[in-house]
Parts: structure tokens; sequence; C-alpha cells
């Protein structure tokens, strides 16, 4: 199929064009450039890759991005709680604003699928942190970026089977792990960096919990989704990642250890914290059959390779942090 993939450039975009174009997708890529977009040199010259350079604010631009396609993947955005509260209108416009207007648009083109990528942050803070919460839980954002995420999920899933464009939303769990547009403002990656680069860490809030997913998990999860029959993933919701892969940031720290025994953690505790929850994966599991390839463990020592190899030194360069 002809895929529109916004944001292609980004962290979970970079490593989802290859698997499309891999797979016999087309592969046409939106994105504003706002991080640059060398991660998508590797596939350039491919024959069923195309760029746009433009913004999902700019009405035209998304017009002209969703002509001719037979499916959209939403990943623009800005990312983050730290970002959307430096920039809050700018992330109104963009994630909310912006993700409305290319769901209206995509449906004028007659475009057939759409998957939205939301987030687990949409959970906020667990009642009782014993219990896993699941796709049918109640959503309590706790910051600007995931109340975008709840108010355009909304929309999204108000589409049901029996409409013309089908609607998926997916709530990733925490990336992880190397990406052609790599970041170090993620838990794991930064974690990892600092201890090995720098050889200390502050950690705030050891105790609450957060689900993890590596980036090429996150990417296979919405070739799956767009492969699916529709009856599967019209109007429905899936969290992506794995139930074992729920960690505190304090195991996070010990997983690491090993790899920087020498690194000073220093732990500042914190009674509250906006997000403290862990999250079920079944769903997705039961539906679709979709399993994780890769563990946290995986991607400590994917960014342990890269931190020793010299490919990375400097977890606050603003190349590789939103």
């Amino acid at each position: 199929m002809r895929v529109l993939v916004t944001g292609g450039a980004g962290y979970v975009g970079s490593t989802l064009v290859p698997i499309l174009l891999g797979a016999g997708h087309s592969v046409r890529v939106l994105d504003s450039l706002l991080h640059g977009g060398a991660a998508l040199l590797g596939v350039w010259s491919h024959p069923d890759f195309e760029f746009r350079h433009g913004d999902v604010r700019d009405g035209d631009a998304v017009r002209d991005a969703v002509s001719g396609v037979d499916a959209v993947v939403h990943l623009a955005a800005i990312v983050g709680d730290p970002a959307c509260a430096r920039e809050p209108e700018a992330a109104r416009q963009v994630n909310l604003e912006g993700s409305l207007r290319l769901l209206e648009e995509a449906d004028k083109a007659k475009v057939g699928q759409f998957v939205f990528a939301s987030t687990c942050s949409n959970y906020g803070k667990m009642t009782n942190p014993d219990v896993l919460v699941d796709e049918d839980a109640e959503l309590r954002p706790v910051s600007l970026y995931a109340e975008t995420k709840v108010a355009v999920e909304r929309e999204v899933l108000s589409r049901g089977e029996r409409d013309r464009l089908k609607c998926t939303a997916l709530r990733f769990a925490t990336v992880f792990g190397a990406s052609p547009r790599m970041r170090f403002d993620l838990t794991v990656n930064e974690f990892t960096l600092r201890m090995l680069v720098e050889k200390a860490l502050v950690v705030y809030g050891e105790q609450f919990w957060r689900p993890y997913v590596h980036v090429r998990d996150a990417a296979l999860g919405i070739r799956m989704i767009l492969e699916a029959p529709s009856h599967k993933t019209a109007g429905r919701v899936y969290n992506v990642g794995s139930t074992e892969q729920n960690f505190r940031k304090q195991d996070l720290v010990e997983m690491i250890r090993p790899f920087a025994p020498e690194a000073e953690v220093k732990y500042v505790h914190k009674d509250e914290d906006p997000r403290d929850y862990r999250v079920s994966f079944a769903r997705i599991g039961r539906a679709l059959g979709y399993t994780t390839s890769r563990t946290v463990d995986d991607g400590i020592r994917e960014v342990v390779a890269l931190a020793r190899s010299g490919m990375f030194t400097d977890a606050d360069d603003p190349a590789v942090r939103n």
C-alpha cells in the first residue's frame, strides 16, 4: 500500500520507514525537519520513497501529503512533557489542531486507514500501583502532552468499523533503543549514557513505574496494524509494549549498574509523581499475535555499545534531545 508517515524523520518514524519499505510498501514522509532530516538519508534513493517538507499545521501541505495514499501513520508531534510545557501554544497547534486537521483531510481524500500514535502517559497516576491498567482503564492525563493525545484519541476512536476511514489509536510505552534519529532524553537511553560517560546520575522518584518498548518493536507494531484485517483495528485502541517490561526507575539503574559500576547515582525521593503506571499489553497479543523482540536489557546493551564506540558521548547535545 501507499503509506503517508507524518514525522517520518523522527525517532520512531526513521525506524518505521525502512521497515515499511522493506515490506514492499511505498512510503511518503511529511516532516517539518524540526530536528533535521539526516535520519532519512539511508532510504532517500529508494524508488518507493518520497519526501514532503511541511508542517501538519499547514493545510495546503497536509492536503498535498494525503493525496493518493491508502493509509496515514500519524507520528508528527511536539513529543514529551518538557517540550510541550516549554512551548504550550505550539504543542496545542501541532498535537491537537494539526492532528484533527490531518484526520479530516485524510477522510476527505478517501484514505482508507489512519493510525494515530498515542501514549501510555494518558493513564497518568494509578490509583493502585499493584494493578495493571489496560485499554479500558480511566484516562487521567496530567500533562499538556497527554491531554492533547487524549483529545485526539476521542475523535479517532469515534470512527468505527462502518466508517470509510478506519482508525486505530496506539498507546505506546516509553520508547528506548537505537534509532537513526537518536534521542537521549528518554529514560533508558539517558540513564545508560549518563552512567557510562558522566559516571553520575540523578534520579527523581525512583519508586515510580513505567512500561518500556524498544523503538523497533514500536515500529513493528505499527506495521502489524497496517497489515491486519480492518475488523481487528477499526475504532480500536491498543497498548503497544510488553507487560514484562514494566520497571521502576531504580530497577533500570540496577540493570545498567554492571556496565557502569563506578557511576555515582543520587536518588531524590519524591512522594508524588504525576506519572506512575504499570500497563498490561495483553490485548494486542490476543487480538493480533503481537509480541516484542527486544527487552530493556537489550536496549541498555545497544546504548552501552554506542557510548563505548564513541558514537554518542553527550546526553545534553540538543541534536539528541527533544
